[in-house]
């Protein structure tokens, strides 16, 4: 793995940094730029990488990766302009679109857009990347690489593809709590005490999509399998279907997608 230089130390860089580590990159070959003097102190003692409090401070290693609030990466871009020849920018930060990034960087063109999602924090995430035309095959595997150390990564075709990445796993989890936190509360209905209740969602969502992931098969024919005709599946996936769940997922993602779009026009103009 090539040297990393990380703009922002905040959860996500410190998932990836993690996963970097543990996957054979040198601590020494790290570097982190980060304001805030308890993110860099837990950073050099989880994994033992140079920190600095400023950008002037850092070497500015071939890749950098642009880990910083969305708001404050015009600032940011633009201090660090003037330092980019080759380096390859990957960037994280949700919904800056690389045309915009690229105009705060001064046209530099050597970008590649990243949407990591929360999982990564237990090294099981999936990230959807985006690369323009002129980033070559060198360098989109080098942000494969960052990206892998956290889990999984999809590449699409167009930019705007990740309005819809963004929508389907960047806020996905969140949908998967409100379904695990649904599960329970009907569990706990249902007279289980609460702890039970918890476990039994949990360990359902987990080993279900584990199941879904290993077998390779189709959902809908893993699903077919547990509904026995007359069975207590099968009225209760009818239940699900008389009250549209499927379709609320659908709007849900929808929903999610258009606002990523627009977070993408707002943040374009910024600065």
């Amino acid at each position: 793995m090539h040297k990393v230089s990380f703009i922002g130390g905040g959860n996500m860089a410190a998932a990836i940094i993690g996963g970097l580590v543990a996957s054979g990159t040198q601590p020494t070959d790290i570097e982190v730029v980060e304001i805030s003097a308890d993110a860099r102190a837990n950073l050099a003692a989880r994994f033992g990488v140079v920190t600095h409090t400023d950008l002037s401070q850092a070497r500015l290693h071939a890749l950098v990766v642009l880990a910083v609030k969305p708001q404050t990466l015009p600032e940011v871009a633009a201090a660090l302009a003037s330092r980019l020849a080759g380096h390859l920018v990957v960037s994280i930060a949700a919904g800056v679109r690389i045309a915009d990034l690229s105009r705060w960087l001064g046209g530099h063109q050597r970008i590649v857009r990243a949407m990591p999602n929360t999982p990564a924090l237990v090294q099981a995430g999936i990230a959807g990347l985006y690369a323009p035309p002129a980033v070559d095959q060198d360098a989109r595997s080098q942000a494969e690489t960052v990206l892998r150390a956290v889990g999984r990564v999809v590449w699409v075709e167009d930019e705007p593809q990740l309005d819809a990445v963004t929508a389907v796993s960047g806020s996905g989890p969140a949908y998967v709590f409100y379904c695990i936190e649904a599960l329970e509360a009907a569990a706990v209905a249902q007279g289980l005490a609460p702890e039970t209740a918890r476990q039994l969602a949990l360990q359902t969502f987990f080993g279900a999509a584990k199941l879904a992931l290993e077998s390779g098969e189709e959902p809908a024919v893993l699903r077919q399998r547990v509904t026995s005709k007359g069975g207590t599946t099968e009225r209760g996936i009818a239940a699900l279907e008389a009250a549209a769940v499927r379709q609320a997922i659908a709007q849900a993602v929808a929903a999610a997608g258009q606002r990523s779009a627009e977070l993408g026009d707002e943040l374009g103009r910024l600065a």
